[in-house]
């Protein structure tokens, strides 16, 4: 009698559980439409200004890591490489709590763009944690952190970038939350830049950082 209990038990803890993660995806999603209403990107130089016809839909709030890695120069000594390996998670708040709704990685490119040649080292990439749709970027162009008081303030910090996308892929089931991004802007950085350090080859150093990132889609 005291197993039956207590496999029933077992299992409407688990019902719970899975109606409380349920409940709190339906939650993520409508404040993630609620937010598409209400993004504003502060004023950017026009050097990362997203071109006019495509609009801000989403804003999220991201902490990670930017990781280097120590090569040889062509003098014999060493340095680090400026470009980053990114890894971190944005989030959106939701009644004073952060919920996460998207992770951003490197990874190769599965769905280019017409006449995109995809690298080997892969491409920035932001996936949905709610509907698993992809977007690839590449840098379009950028402004040094510290230039901008209104988009970029924090000086000594990774640059603030223009990003265009070169590949989409909606999530297994036809999420499109990224699936119709045409550009990010990542503005306000904090931290995350190149190392001053001296180094040996083939060593690696991850450096946190905090971001603002602000996704686009076309107007139409």
């Amino acid at each position: 009698m005291s197993y039956k209990f207590n496999q029933q038990k077992t299992k409407t803890a688990r019902v719970r559980s899975l109606f409380g993660a349920a409940l709190l995806l339906a939650c993520a999603f409508g404040t993630v439409t609620l937010a598409a209403a209400q993004v504003t990107p502060p004023p950017t130089p026009d050097t990362i200004a997203v071109p006019a016809g495509n609009s801000a839909y989403l804003v999220g709030h991201a902490s990670g890591s930017q990781g280097y890695t120590c090569l040889p120069t062509s003098t014999g000594g060493t340095a680090w490489n400026p470009t980053a390996r990114p890894e971190a998670t944005l989030f959106v708040d939701f009644f004073g709590h952060p919920v996460q709704i998207i992770t951003h990685f490197q990874s190769i490119n599965e769905n280019p763009k017409p006449g995109v040649t995809v690298p080997l080292s892969g491409n920035a990439t932001w996936q949905s944690s709610l509907d698993s749709s992809r977007v690839w970027m590449v840098k379009k162009s950028g402004i040094d952190a510290g230039s901008d008081p209104a988009s970029c303030p924090n000086s000594g910090s990774i640059q603030c970038l223009l990003l265009q996308s070169v590949g989409n892929q909606r999530g297994p089931t036809g999420g499109n939350l990224l699936a119709n991004t045409t550009f990010i802007q990542r503005l306000n950085t904090s931290g995350g830049a190149v190392p001053t350090t001296a180094c040996t080859v083939g060593q690696t150093q991850l450096r946190p950082y905090t971001a603002d990132y602000f996704f686009f889609r076309a107007d139409n």
